[in-house]
């Protein structure tokens, strides 16, 4: 079933208005013969799912594993899939990858990262909260204020401020320990500030999280100027801890998918494949054509001898299929 172009913008209108990341993935040229066209476009899931159209099984293949890579790095790539035996080549903003399952022609596609804005959750709406909102949006947040109540933090939120000046400050700043949430500040006076922590109903090293004073100290006076120190101290916060937008992360099965699990270009050909990173996509070694592909529920797979192979498609699974036996690879 075709998937129109205004069927497409629909569903990542929605994967944005929920906050879940995706990958816009647009073919900008294809060279025959190929099936898709330039300005064939698809949206790719964290978990590797493909909606819209790239290219064959082959193409869609490769454009899912590094879809993945891009959504873990947040930076965009320009993928070139081309004819010959596996192998890629990797320069800046850009990979070349040899697809032996492709008949001929070349495609390129542009996979652009569509990363949710990190939330921040303020509860009050004295200027100092108004203030953050405001200037929260020129650095690239999605600021909501809350009262103290209603505040739900969230382990994939950038931070929880507290500026309610004393209102259902111990609530929400609870809520934010238990929940994980990264960055918690409290605007309040030292003197205050201690005695608000000394109440709250947490282990004392959560307690020992929360920021007050909240912000850097830059002599700050004004709303504005208290919600700037609050911001530059949320922005050095999450760049020391290399805090990054949520992706699903492969299952532990994925990971150890087979002996032929392809290591990252840096890593020793031998490396096992449990000794990949937690926020590194898992990738396979296709055991038909030799293609890397996305160790993902999404991909084509089959289960061997109690372990899951990954396929570039169709064709090379049926292969596998038919003699497992004259592809399997001994460590």
């Amino acid at each position: 079933m075709t998937t129109t172009t205004d069927t497409l913008t629909a569903r990542a209108n929605d994967l944005a208005s929920r906050r879940e990341p995706f990958v816009h993935a647009t073919v900008v040229r294809a060279q025959h013969p190929t099936s898709a066209h330039a300005g064939d476009t698809a949206l790719v899931l964290p978990d590797g799912e493909i909606q819209g159209f790239v290219g064959g099984n082959c193409v869609e293949s490769s454009v899912r594993e590094y879809s993945r890579q891009v959504l873990a790095s947040q930076e965009p790539l320009l993928l070139r899939v081309v004819p010959g035996e596996p192998s890629r080549t990797a320069g800046e903003g850009v990979v070349e990858v040899s697809n032996p399952c492709l008949s001929g022609g070349a495609i390129e596609i542009f996979l652009q990262p569509r990363i949710p804005p990190a939330r921040v959750v303020v509860v009050g709406t004295t200027p100092v909260a108004q203030a953050l909102e405001t200037l929260g949006a020129g650095v690239g947040l999605t600021v909501e204020l809350t009262d103290g109540e209603s505040a739900a933090p969230r382990a994939d939120d950038a931070a929880l401020i507290v500026a309610s000046h004393g209102k259902a400050e111990e609530a929400a700043l609870e809520a934010a320990l238990r929940a994980d949430v990264p960055y918690v500040a409290l605007v309040a006076s030292r003197t205050r500030g201690a005695a608000v922590l000394e109440s709250l109903d947490v282990d004392p090293v959560l307690r020992a999280r929360v920021f007050t004073p909240a912000g850097l100290q830059l002599g700050a006076r004004t709303p504005g100027e208290i919600a700037l120190s609050i911001l530059a101290q949320l922005i050095q916060e999450r760049a020391r801890s290399g805090h990054a937008a949520t992706v699903t992360a492969p299952t532990a099965a994925q990971v150890t998918a087979s002996a032929t699990t392809s290591p990252a270009p840096a890593a020793a050909a031998d490396t096992p494949a449990t000794a990949v990173a937690a926020d590194t996509p898992a990738t396979a070694v296709d055991p038909v054509c030799g293609m890397t592909v996305a160790a993902a529920d999404s991909s084509l797979q089959l289960e061997h001898n109690g372990v899951t192979m990954y396929f570039c498609s169709p064709g090379c699974r049926a292969a596998f299929r038919k003699d497992p036996e004259r592809y399997v690879l001994t460590p």
